[in-house]
């Protein structure tokens, strides 16, 4: 693959920034504002393929399959957040949702050198979890053309497992190789190149609708109440409390 990158729109120079190391400080801040106020635009542009990602995931989860996250650098760690996050709010096993860096878990708060652009790796991480066809494997790439994550899309392929791609740039080589592409077009960031902004928001926002939606089609959510909320501290003990009156109230009316 050329390494074309200046061509990236997740690359380019946003002019509407270009002299924020000028500003006053509340200028920068409305300037990122600015920019940051596009994202839930660009998220509703492919609301429909998220809703087909959904469902994919929840007949997965129907059948006894799992989901994973693969990823590098901000995409990675979005993965791994997401996923753990849905055993406390869902009470679900911690293995039905896992989300995999490039690296492993030292990745998360270090850079581990090379290890994004080895195709091989995904592969290995993903065999060491058992992935099988009756898993979802949804890669994470700002630029879309990331080999870790590429490697894995392919592997899981192969296997014959449902694939989905959450990318920030058209066409690009992510979303040409799954089943399932998820392109929300961010635009140039405040500072350039630096995808941990908007491209990492819009993807946040992404797998936050993912993970979210399909635990409802699961039976996870009762009206909008995280009905098997893990209670292990305070704050969640309150909540669950609340959320029993709150049941009890629905059932007598």
């Amino acid at each position: 693959m050329e390494d074309n990158f200046a061509g990236l729109t997740t690359e380019k120079i946003n002019p509407a920034t270009a002299h924020i190391d000028q500003c006053t400080t509340l200028e920068m801040v409305t300037l990122i504002n600015a920019e940051d106020k596009k994202i839930a635009t660009a998220v509703e542009r492919v609301l429909p393929e998220i809703a087909r990602a959904v469902d994919a995931i929840a007949e997965r989860f129907q059948r006894g399959g799992r989901l994973f996250y693969i990823g590098a650098g901000t995409s990675g760690r979005l993965g791994v957040l997401d996923a753990s996050e849905c055993p406390p709010t869902f009470g679900v096993s911690p293995d039905l949702v896992q989300g995999l860096i490039a690296g492993g878990s030292g990745a998360l708060i270090k850079a581990v050198e090379g290890a994004e652009d080895n195709v091989n790796l995904a592969a290995e991480d993903l065999t060491g979890k058992n992935f099988c066809a009756a898993d979802v494997l949804v890669g994470i790439t700002a630029s879309g053309r990331t080999p870790y994550v590429l490697g894995g899309v392919d592997f899981a392929k192969k296997l014959g497992a449902i694939t989905v791609g959450v990318s920030c740039v058209e066409n690009s080589a992510l979303a040409k190789a799954v089943d399932i592409a998820i392109t929300p077009v961010t635009g140039a960031e405040a500072l350039t190149g630096s995808t941990r902004m908007k491209a990492g928001t819009a993807t946040k926002m992404v797998l936050n609708m993912l993970t979210t939606a399909a635990m409802i089609k699961i039976g996870r959510v009762r009206g909008n109440l995280m009905v098997c909320v893990q209670a292990t501290n305070d704050k969640l003990r309150d909540r669950l409390k609340r959320i029993n009156e709150t049941l009890g109230m629905r059932n007598e009316v």
